[in-house]
């Protein structure tokens, strides 16, 4: 009889021992998923951030001939040229260190990319001019606005 005890408190243990690593399977592909998904979102996000500030800026500049695409110290860059009080100013906005920048300056002086402010974190930003005359920027794998042809 005492056999048949100690068989079955074997069992016991090896049935504990079988939920107890289910448990940590499951916990453990569970973070996974989680990091997946969070990972996922925050890089959707940042690319619905990077759009809606780009075309926030581009609506409030937006007259004809104003907004154009170009290169900024060897980084795509999208420029709204602007005057104010008879003194012409630009805005760059570009992609440096991780992050969409954007750097207001009086037109005719030279700037680099680190002066610019950090707005949106972003891994990627690229603007091209279509052969329609609108401008192409993407700010991500998926997300691009087509900015019109000014005029």
């Amino acid at each position: 009889m005492k056999t048949t005890r100690t068989s079955g408190d074997s069992a016991v243990l090896i049935l504990f021992c079988v939920f107890i690593m289910s448990v940590f399977t499951a916990l453990a592909l569970g973070v996974g998923t989680y990091q997946n998904i969070t990972a996922a979102s925050r890089q959707g996000h940042d690319e619905r951030i990077g759009l809606s500030y780009i075309w926030t800026k581009v609506k409030t500049g937006d007259e004809a001939g104003k907004v154009h695409a170009g290169d900024f110290h060897g980084l795509s860059a999208l420029f709204i040229d602007e005057e104010h009080g008879g003194v012409s100013y630009r805005t760059a906005i570009y992609h440096y260190n991780g992050w969409i920048y954007e750097l207001f300056f009086e037109a005719g002086y030279d700037h680099l990319p680190r002066d610019g402010v950090p707005v949106a974190r972003n891994g990627s930003f690229h603007t091209e001019r279509l052969d329609n005359g609108a401008i192409k920027v993407s700010v991500g794998p998926e997300s691009v606005l087509i900015l019109p042809r000014a005029g």
